[in-house]
């Protein structure tokens, strides 16, 4: 009995969110003090190669500096194979609903809410994307146009709560 509170103990602080946030930067190493400072420097280097840069927020840039384990280096060459992607695949910088409206009424996509971390969470279903009714590059479009509205939401919860 003693035995299994302790692993349920156990269990209810693996899951913490907080916990979870504290032992994922424990494990990778990582300093909130160094990451800002590589986040500074991949700025830097991004402003370098290419002057547009500077309107990106510091999420965004972060997100590419964890993906590649605060690697200024590779980091910033991943952005930029990024940003050269998404100026040829968006290149009026967002996609209308115009352009998707005949993936939005099958009812693909769904926002529904936020996980216990706070962030936002997309449901798709890809069952429901039939290729005839619409083609692959339209269904592209689709998860852009999501991805876009569910980092735009996620950005502001970040500005209010942080």
């Amino acid at each position: 009995m003693d035995r299994r509170m302790k692993e349920e103990e156990e269990e209810d602080i693996f899951y913490s969110p907080e916990n979870m946030e504290a032992s994922d930067n424990e494990e990778n190493g990582r300093n909130d003090e160094d990451e800002k400072t590589m986040l500074s420097h991949l700025r830097a280097t991004l402003e370098k190669q290419d002057p547009s840069c500077k309107e990106i927020d510091d999420l965004t840039l972060r997100r590419f500096l964890r993906a590649r384990d605060l690697d200024v280096e590779k980091a910033s060459r991943m952005f930029i194979k990024y940003l050269t992607w998404r100026r040829s695949f968006v290149p009026k910088g967002s996609i209308s609903v115009s352009e998707i409206i005949n993936q939005l009424n099958d009812n693909k996509i769904y926002m529904q809410g936020t996980d216990t971390r706070g962030c936002p969470v997309l449901v798709v279903f890809g069952a429901k994307h039939f290729p005839s009714k619409g083609g692959t590059e339209e269904l592209k479009r689709l998860v852009v146009f999501a991805f876009d509205k569910l980092c735009s939401r996620y950005r502001i919860l970040f500005r209010i709560f942080y």
